[in-house]
């Protein structure tokens, strides 16, 4: 079956994401869920344009509500103020500043209607899942690419081009343009930003939200900077400073989120800072500031190093649970965290195609997707080891193995040039299997025990009239080496009274093939050939 096309973006919506902005001297029309932009020029001298200049903006909506919100350096004297456009109609606003040329500016907007999905929330019908603010569901399918922002990589459109066509709808990226750290956010000596940088962030998240609306870019401020995190802690005003900006120039668009940190070690105050150890209360305070500063209510998270779960599931600043563990093909350590919490839960790290790779990456990742969709959570794909600049020289031996495999490059690219081994393939089908069935995982819950409770074979999520199985059939009992088996198999299947329809999908084609109806009871349903399956059952 040929592979479907992603649909094309339209004119409309690619202009209701580049309106003109509007200025203190005029109005200019935005669109609903969509940003829309002030811009504002100071007469006078700015002489500390980060540390010694305040401007705000605070936005009046139709419906009576106000949000105030930091306006950020651009350069050449210019101060921009963007807003996300939650609510249709006349918005009007009003600026603060103590430069007295940006003071007391006043202008107008109006919102109109349009088909953007907005911003990604958690759902009002389901807290565990994810929905855009258009209230459509979203199918949480990660990718990596930890250096899509970053200025040295060339091939950054080709990258979130392909991730798009490859049914991927979040990328992981941080700011980090050495392996590590975010020192190229600031200037030498720290007295400012390094204003080029920080542009060229921006116009990548904005072509990604431009030409890819549905995708969500999950930035990570600090990436794996354990210093800039101390620096945090200790009050450096630089590092504090350059959180406020990130928020002000970037919590307005609606493809972002954020997400703290990236595979520190979370440790409590009886414990060292040794190599990537953070205390708690660091990220806690990261956190609670955000929460403090973020005008559009952008959803909030951290990633922790792997095996060491989450440590912030209570926290108020949350709204993702994220891990990082390994072989997670049967699901359960997003079960164990379901009934720790009621936020969303994302896998966000497992084995990548070219860092601790599995034999077999089609199998694996297709099963690690499905495996943790019908464990209640979602799961993150890794390919390219996108964490490293091409120029870095590793000192593990799995990792020399292919220096070619670093940087940020386009997935089917990559395929053809033998640096991944398709891996991703079959994301695609994922997505066609909600579209063809009409169905969301929209209160359904986790149920292996319905199909015998070995999740290490099959996965169950069910309501009352519809049953979602996935037979994973693995080769044998090691996820990382496993495939899919060359065996037939059925599921038995625990069925409460009635009739059901029963059909089979096939994960690796998109074909789907109608099954005999199956009474209630105790069903033993065989698939209709080898490899793995997913089985659909429907009351009638």
């Amino acid at each position: 079956m040929t592979r479907r096309a992603e649909p094309i973006v339209t004119l409309m919506l690619l202009l209701s994401l580049i309106a003109p902005a509007s200025t203190a001297s005029g109005e200019a029309d935005a669109f609903h869920r969509g940003l829309h932009e002030i811009k504002l020029r100071a007469s006078e001298p700015i002489t500390d344009p980060y540390f010694g200049t305040q401007i705000q903006v605070v936005f009046y909506r139709p419906d009576g509500s106000e949000v105030r919100v930091d306006g950020f350096y651009d350069g050449n004297a210019s101060f921009r103020v963007r807003a996300y456009c939650d609510t249709v109609g006349r918005w009007q606003w009003r600026s603060t500043s103590n430069q007295p040329s940006l003071d007391g500016k006043r202008g107008a907007f109006k919102v109109l209607a349009s088909s953007l999905p907005g911003k990604l929330r958690q759902h009002t019908d389901d807290s565990r899942q994810f929905a855009y603010d258009d209230g459509t569901w979203f199918l949480h399918l990660g990718d990596t690419g930890y250096r899509y922002v970053v200025r040295a990589e060339p091939h950054w459109r080709a990258y979130i081009d392909q991730a798009a066509q490859m049914g991927a709808t979040k990328i992981r990226t941080w700011f980090c343009q050495s392996r590590h750290c975010v020192e190229a956010l600031f200037a030498e000596d720290r007295s400012a930003l390094n204003l080029v940088y920080w542009q060229e962030i921006d116009r990548r998240i904005a072509y990604a939200c431009a030409h890819h609306p549905k995708v969500i870019l999950q930035l990570i401020p600090f990436g794996e900077d354990t210093e800039e995190l101390k620096r945090y802690a200790q009050g450096d005003r630089a590092s504090i400073m350059a959180l406020r900006y990130a928020q002000a120039r970037f919590s307005a668009y609606p493809n972002i989120l954020w997400c703290i940190s990236n595979d520190r070690e979370i440790v409590d105050n009886d414990k060292p800072l040794t190599g990537r150890r953070i205390r708690a209360e660091t990220i806690d305070r990261i956190g609670r500031d955000m929460a403090k500063q973020e005008p559009w209510k952008t959803l909030v998270t951290n990633h922790q190093s792997r095996f060491k779960g989450y440590s912030f599931v209570d926290a108020s600043w949350s709204d993702i649970i994220t891990l990082e563990d390994l072989d997670q093909t049967g699901g359960k350590l997003i079960s164990a965290y379901r009934s720790q919490g009621t936020d969303p839960i994302v896998l966000d790290e497992d084995r990548y195609e070219q860092y601790r790779a599995p034999q077999h990456p089609r199998y694996f990742f297709r099963r690690l997707m499905w495996s943790s969709l019908l464990s209640g959570g979602s799961a993150t794909y890794g390919g390219l080891r996108t964490y490293e600049p091409q120029d870095y020289v590793t000192s593990k031996a799995q990792e020399m193995k292919n220096p070619a495999g670093r940087g940020v490059y386009g997935y089917y690219d990559a395929v053809r040039q033998g640096q991944l081994k398709r891996g991703a393939h079959d994301f695609v089908y994922i997505h066609q299997f909600f579209a063809d069935a009409k169905l969301t995982l929209v209160g359904l819950q986790p149920d292996d025990a319905m199909v015998g409770g070995d999740s290490a074979k099959w996965k169950c999520a069910r309501s009352d009239e519809v049953f979602v199985i996935y037979l994973a059939n693995p080769s044998g009992a090691s996820p990382d080496s496993d495939k899919a088996a060359s065996r037939t198999p059925s599921a038995t299947v625990q069925l409460p009274k009635g009739r059901f329809s029963v059909k089979w999908f096939h994960p690796q084609t998109g074909v789907w093939t109608q099954g005999n109806t199956s009474a209630g009871g105790d069903q033993a349903l065989l698939a209709p050939g080898v490899g793995d399956w997913v089985l659909l059952l429907r009351s009638i």
